[in-house]
């Protein structure tokens, strides 16, 4: 029970990987606010996990979202230990087709929220010493071209994240971030088949895609986030974890 009497918020955590992290987070002990813009989703899961799980419903477009859901986790579990921001928006987008709008909504749900998320959490994770768990993306590194916008949003995030773990170290606050790589949620299965690629893609994929044999399961992921939202990581803070099959640089492909 490694967050036994520990309050985690979950944004985006009605599904996906946030879904994941919120199922693991009740089973290792603690209570989550699990946040979301889908209510029946949230309502589902909520059911499943019982008196330790409660829903917010909020969309972080709207700049009051972050205050709303600190102020529900308090009300309803009387204090916050941990912040995970998962919520994010995915398009495809390049130099030539991102629109603008497009464009300022992607940066106000995958970064601004996280930011204003942090802040609106803060006096109580001050009280609690406790994390903030940013998930963002290997795209941040530099991101597909047609992965513009989302990429540019990640990126932001890693400087956010090392930012604020420096500046927030002598409060006991740690702020880290998990960069998924691949990962076979529900939306990713649909969305390839809507560009194309037949049913059952994810169990045709070559190593040199997926060294291991079957991509990373939001599951999994969730296992390598509970570490960074107990009181196992600490001390540690500003770090900025890639969680994929390969690496970046220096990888070596099995060749045919």
């Amino acid at each position: 029970m490694r967050l036994r009497d520990k309050v985690v918020i979950v944004t985006g955590g009605t599904s996906g990987i946030g879904a994941a992290i919120a199922s693991a987070a009740v089973r290792e002990g603690g209570k989550v606010l699990i946040h979301g813009i889908v209510e029946s989703e949230g309502k589902e899961l909520v059911s499943k996990l019982g008196n330790n799980a409660a829903l917010c419903i909020a969309d972080l477009m709207d700049p009051s979202a972050p205050k709303q859901i600190a102020a529900e986790c308090v009300r309803v579990f009387g204090k916050i230990d941990a912040l995970v921001n998962c919520a994010a928006i995915f398009d495809r987008s390049n130099i030539e087709n991102l629109k603008y709008e497009d464009y300022l909504r992607m940066m106000q749900i995958n970064l601004n929220a996280a930011l204003f998320n942090i802040q609106a959490c803060m006096a109580e994770l001050k009280k609690s010493k406790g994390a903030v768990l940013n998930i963002g993306s290997v795209n941040a590194h530099a991101g597909e071209a047609n992965l513009l916008a989302y990429s540019m949003s990640k990126g932001a995030m890693v400087t956010m994240t090392r930012n604020l773990g420096n500046a927030l170290g002598t409060s006991g606050v740690r702020v880290n971030q998990i960069n998924p790589g691949w990962v076979l949620t529900e939306r990713e299965r649909k969305m390839k088949v809507e560009e194309g690629m037949p049913e059952g893609w994810w169990e045709k994929l070559s190593p040199t895609d997926i060294p291991s044999g079957a991509m990373t399961t939001p599951e999994q992921l969730a296992e390598g986030c509970i570490y960074w939202i107990s009181d196992e990581s600490r001390p540690f803070t500003a770090t900025v974890l890639d969680l994929e099959q390969f690496t970046f640089i220096g990888r070596n492909p099995e060749k045919s």
